[in-house]
């Protein structure tokens, strides 16, 4: 592992230091606009919403300008231990959100790095932009606003995930999600039996959603992620609730599932019971073709540095541009495992050509205008 790589593996570890939970990345976003002012970049600011912009001036004032993203959220909450643990002997870096996506957002500051120390100056601006809620039900939020900022008038977007070394996303995953709210009068287990229970009448409803048949072509998925309800064992739940996802690669067979879905939840109702279903996320689907000159300098990049990648689909912050037919591809930084869970971790070895790949993304990606 060379220099820079260990540089950008120790302020990725800084960063994971500090809670961001989406909705409360404020922390975690005032240290990158920090250090984007320390790295003397130009137009540093944090929007309405917390989203953290720099830009890195090109030679061409009328040249399009790339943006450069990487999320700064991650599914913990601020509670959760970040205890770093180092396994050099096999060479790994185990910590809650190090890969996703604290590596990401480092991985900003070493492409700058890497342009500054070989004096590469590019004919187009680069937009560095840390961006808020795209995990869970931060619903995109942040990059819609960035895109909302810049409009089409780009070369594209590259989305760095920590974690995506060897994958290239091209196509977006739409993505819809309910809460469903059952409502009961409730009452007692013993003299009220026979009168509906909230959290009954909520599991035989999710019953009927998961009996519902997927298409495993187009990959079409369905999961209730949380479900509570209820305050005693001998109390008839008055209320209860549920989260549900649904996904498709293809936008004509979600849009299918939701009929299906939204058909279920009109039936729930009964003599006693009221069933609510309310959008909490939608993610829009959308693509460019495996030809497009991006995709084709991603692969290139890869290859060029010995890496293996495949094309892929993916619900990530490249979702929003590619919804409204703005070229973006996500790239990776490096390999790892246990993403989401609090013995997630990075393969160190491989820092070093993931960086290389997308650092040669970003010189080149004025080519293809």
């Amino acid at each position: 592992m060379n220099n820079l790589s260990a540089k950008i593996i120790d302020l990725a570890i800084q960063i994971q230091q500090i809670p961001a939970p989406t909705f409360s990345e404020g922390a975690r976003a005032e240290f990158v606009r920090g250090l984007f002012v320390n790295e003397n970049l130009q137009d540093v600011s944090i929007d309405s919403i917390g989203n953290v912009f720099a830009r890195m001036p090109g030679k061409h004032k009328k040249a399009k300008t790339l943006i450069v993203s990487a999320h700064l959220d991650t599914v913990f909450p601020n509670s959760i231990n970040l205890q770093v643990t180092r396994r050099e002997e096999a060479g790994k870096i185990v910590a809650p959100g190090i890969g996703d996506n604290s590596l990401g957002v480092a991985a900003l500051f070493g492409i700058l790095w890497s342009l500054r120390e070989r004096n590469v100056e590019l004919p187009h601006d680069v937009w560095f932009v840390a961006n808020v809620g795209e995990e869970g039900l931060g619903d995109l939020c942040g990059m819609r606003a960035v895109v909302e900022r810049f409009d089409k008038d780009v070369i594209g977007y590259l989305v760095l995930e920590g974690l995506a070394l060897g994958n290239v996303y091209h196509r977006a995953i739409g993505v819809r999600r309910y809460r469903i709210t059952a409502n009961t009068a409730g009452g007692h287990s013993w003299s009220d039996y026979g009168q509906p229970s909230a959290v009954h009448e909520l599991a035989a409803l999710v019953t009927q959603l998961t009996a519902l048949r997927l298409p495993h072509e187009p990959r079409t998925t369905m999961n209730v992620g949380t479900f509570d309800g209820g305050t005693g064992i001998n109390v008839l739940a008055s209320e209860a609730k549920c989260e549900l996802d649904l996904r498709s690669e293809d936008p004509a067979t979600l849009s299918k599932l939701i009929y299906q879905v939204e058909e279920l939840f009109r039936n729930a109702d009964r003599d006693g019971v009221k069933m609510l279903a309310e959008i909490i996320g939608q993610r829009p689907a959308g693509e460019i073709p495996a030809e497009h000159p991006l995709v084709k300098l991603a692969l290139n990049c890869m290859h060029e540095q010995g890496l293996s990648s495949i094309l892929t689909s993916g619900s990530t912050d490249a979702n929003i541009p590619l919804s409204r037919n703005i070229p973006a591809v996500v790239m990776g930084i490096t390999t790892g495992g246990g993403a989401h869970t609090t013995h997630e971790y990075i393969d160190l070895e491989p820092v070093e050509k993931g960086m290389d790949a997308v650092v040669r993304f970003v010189e080149r990606a004025g080519e293809e205008q």
